[in-house]
């Protein structure tokens, strides 16, 4: 994977790529996670749901044998500015260790199917052939 960020525009505003190329022959792309869990119970707070949100994408990644190293694009949705910080303070920790830093984009929207969730995110990944 290269990460694409031309010194002619501004730089990422926090822990993101402008771009990422790679030429894949496995791509995996899941629907947007809410931060529910299996037994239907929501947490309260952004970076709660976040969390939770990373750990069902974690889950779908590892069933097609991929991991957070292979996210190329991250998009997220968050019902507030309040709510900014602590999803980046979960991607920060989702992504720590895997050495890498996907193209992103959050969006701020009016809200979800259920006035509880305040964060929804989606992954595009890929492995990049050998």
């Amino acid at each position: 994977m290269k990460v694409l960020s031309p010194d002619s525009i501004h730089p990422p505003f926090a822990n993101y790529a402008h771009g990422i190329s790679m030429t894949a022959s496995h791509l995996v792309v899941t629907s947007g996670q809410l931060g529910i869990m299996a037994d239907g119970t929501i947490p309260e707070g952004s970076e709660a749901q976040a969390e939770v949100c990373f750990a069902s994408i974690d889950a779908i990644l590892g069933e097609a044998g991929l991991g957070p190293g292979n996210i190329v694009r991250l998009n997220a949705y968050v019902t507030g500015r309040e709510h900014m910080a602590g999803y980046m303070v979960a991607r920060d920790a989702y992504l720590a260790g895997s050495g890498h830093t996907p193209a992103s984009t959050l969006m701020i929207v009016s809200g979800f199917t259920r006035p509880e969730f305040v964060v929804e995110i989606e992954a595009l990944a890929a492995k990049e052939e050998s």
